[in-house]
């Protein structure tokens, strides 16, 4: 049913007790397969760099940064990331090796509407398509919607990185558009995908999540004690 103002005209819902939304603080966020701790220059950045290194200079193809020549640079770019205002980065943690193996970042944080997006998301070869990927996503997005209560969460990346776009739209990201010729990086013009999740969705993709992490847990803990070891592969 259409809502109109005094004028006649088509005006959206009120959005009844909204107040400005807290800055997302530096804070540990734990699973079970992985936490997520505030990035560190000296804690994170020599383990990052050397297992990014493992990727070589495709990793950083669709990235606005990248590649990096030497660990300074790497270290400088963190700092970097710190100082940014409205910037909160991320190191992913394996809990079972206790080693930094990707990073994530809340970006373009806008407090009076609840509304950021989920970017540098850089995941080395041991991180990439492994449970800890998808329970580090799921973490952050548990921050922002239930601790925050953000309304809404953003995925933007190149139109030509098939596998971004492809992991928004299985983290439950709902697709929204393409801003044609907005950025040029690297002396590239880039096509820029835009994704989302609204708070309104967040209950049904919290139960996804939950299920699929659960079971999983479930699998991994049931060959382990059939096993009698620790398995290496979440």
């Amino acid at each position: 049913m259409a809502i109109l103002n005094k004028f006649g005209q088509e005006v959206g819902a009120d959005v009844e007790g909204w107040t400005t939304r807290a800055f997302p603080e530096k804070v540990v966020l734990k699973g079970n397969y992985c936490r997520l701790e505030p990035l560190d220059r000296e804690k994170h950045g020599p383990e990052l760099f050397n297992t990014y290194g493992k990727a070589g200079e495709k990793l950083w193809t669709y990235l606005p940064v990248g590649p990096f020549n030497n660990l300074e640079e790497y270290l400088e770019f963190i700092n970097e990331l710190n100082e940014t205002k409205d910037t909160v980065p991320f190191a992913i943690i394996n809990e079972e090796t206790k080693r930094a193996v990707g990073t994530l970042c809340l970006i373009r944080i806008d407090q009076a509407s609840g509304s950021l997006e989920v970017g540098y998301v850089v995941f080395s070869p041991e991180l990439q398509k492994t449970i800890i990927a998808t329970e580090a996503q799921f973490l952050l997005m548990k921050y922002v919607f239930d601790d925050l209560q953000y309304r809404r969460y953003e995925w933007k990346c190149d139109s030509l990185n098939g596998p971004s776009s492809r992991a928004a739209m299985r983290l439950g990201f709902k697709h929204e558009g393409t801003f044609r010729q907005v950025v040029v990086y690297k002396g590239r013009t880039r096509d820029t995908q835009w994704f989302s999740i609204i708070d309104k969705e967040w209950v049904d993709i919290r139960k996804t999540f939950e299920q699929w992490l659960d079971e999983r847990y479930s699998m991994v803990f049931n060959n382990r004690q059939r096993m009698g070891r620790h398995s290496q592969n979440f």
